[in-house]
């Protein structure tokens, strides 16, 4: 999940970024994504109401054959300004439009196992093949409430990792079998009817991100008031509640598994609403310890943000320390860094850059790269202009001019 909805956390906020994130139309169509200049200034135009004069930037350098270790999926938008799925390949250059659908898609996953891709379009969850071929529409979700649309909205399609279940979002938990085609919701949503057409949300479900085996899966609890998350196992029917959480925000989708699926790591960036730091979760008690403090109480704030643990046991993450401005804080200089598993010991800066436009991040598997989006522009919280960026230093590879949602295939 992008950044940008992690600034808002109003429930209703929450939803619209989850429902109708503001993709930027597009100017012509394209085989591959559209105009960067277009696509900052619309986006921008839609977050503010104010659209920038933007310059593209040059690539630093180009990719080479077999530069990915998958195919790596996103969103971006059609002629008609629709968000779509596409798919870029390993080579880092051949880009595929897979979906062509008449709304816009508001959310996607990819199964490890095929490459076939479960979206949402038009309140509809909706499967096509790895080459966007046999489009099937496997739940209709009806008519939506644009005034509530937590009430029936179908949100957040997650494969499982055997493709044989897609985890979602509507009117509560839900799981739906590929083999028998049947959905089961497993969680219901708790609203609060106020009458006259006011609805309150006691809690709302639904998945973000299963383990590796499948026997975990990480789910965001949705407030009126905010959000958080909690660890559902589906073959228990267990929910699993975060505790020793005071102060730490660990939400929507933000967060890393380890790969045995004994813990998750989360890291929030910002400082308002919420404090900065990162914190790993025992996901077999849901106990939270915190590893960075946002506040160590000398004057200045630790930020960090997109921890990952890679195969040989050390951690991997955005990090600054900066003064205390007693300000709203949402785009730190953040660096990249390497340290043992604690998030403290041994923490090593691994590149000069400073990270201030990041919006989201994908890891390759052995730590060797991580795929930033890039905002061009401070103002734009979602998606951004994709680079590839080497642990060892290596220079950075600009991969599309503008992409969300970023994703490994298989």
């Amino acid at each position: 999940m992008t950044k940008g909805i992690r600034l808002l956390f109003v429930l209703a906020s929450l939803f619209l970024a989850a429902l109708a994130c503001a993709f930027p139309p597009a100017g012509n169509p394209p085989a591959a994504p559209a105009n960067v200049e277009t696509i900052v200034a619309e986006t921008f135009a839609a977050l503010t109401g104010t659209a920038p004069e933007i310059s593209a930037t040059p690539p630093a350098s180009q990719p080479t054959v077999g530069l990915l270790p998958h195919s790596m999926y996103f969103l971006n938008n059609d002629g008609a300004g629709l968000a779509q799925v596409y798919r870029l390949d390993t080579d880092g250059k051949t880009v595929t439009q897979l979906t062509f659908e008449p709304a816009k898609v508001e959310g996607y996953d990819v199964s490890l196992v095929d490459g076939s891709v479960a979206y949402v379009s038009n309140n509809q969850l909706l499967t096509v093949n790895a080459d966007g071929s046999n489009r099937s529409m496997v739940v209709d979700g009806g008519p939506r409430d644009e005034n509530n649309p937590f009430l029936a909205s179908i949100i957040n399609p997650v494969w499982s990792p055997n493709g044989q279940t897609i985890a979602f979002g509507y009117k509560g938990l839900n799981f739906y079998s590929v083999i028998s085609g049947q959905s089961n919701r497993v969680l219901e949503n708790d609203i609060d009817d106020l009458g006259s057409g006011l609805f309150v949300p006691r809690e709302m479900y639904w998945p973000e991100k299963y383990t590796a085996d499948g026997s975990k899966l990480v789910i965001t609890l949705g407030y009126y008031e905010g959000a958080s998350a909690a660890i559902y196992y589906p073959n228990g029917n267990a929910l699993v509640r975060l505790s020793n959480d005071a102060g730490a925000f660990i939400c929507c989708g933000d967060t890393e598994w380890t790969a045995d699926g004994s813990a998750l790591y989360s890291a929030y960036p910002y400082m308002g609403m919420f404090a900065p730091g990162l914190w790993k979760v025992d996901a077999a008690t849901g106990v939270v310890t915190t590893l960075v403090n946002g506040d160590p109480g000398n004057g200045t704030f630790n930020y960090a943000d997109a921890p990952y643990l890679a195969p040989d046991g050390q951690l991997y993450y955005f990090f600054t320390n900066q003064p205390n401005t007693s300000e709203f804080v949402s785009r730190p200089p953040l660096q990249l860094v390497r340290s043992a598993a604690d998030g403290v010991t041994n923490r090593t800066i691994l590149r000069p850059e400073t990270f201030e436009g990041m919006n989201e991040t994908l890891w390759a598997p052995d730590a060797s790269f991580v795929i930033a989006a890039m905002a061009p522009i401070q103002e734009v919280f979602q998606g951004g202009k994709v680079e590839l960026y080497y642990t060892d230093g290596q220079p950075v590879i600009s991969l599309i001019p503008f992409a969300m949602e970023l994703k490994w295939g298989p």
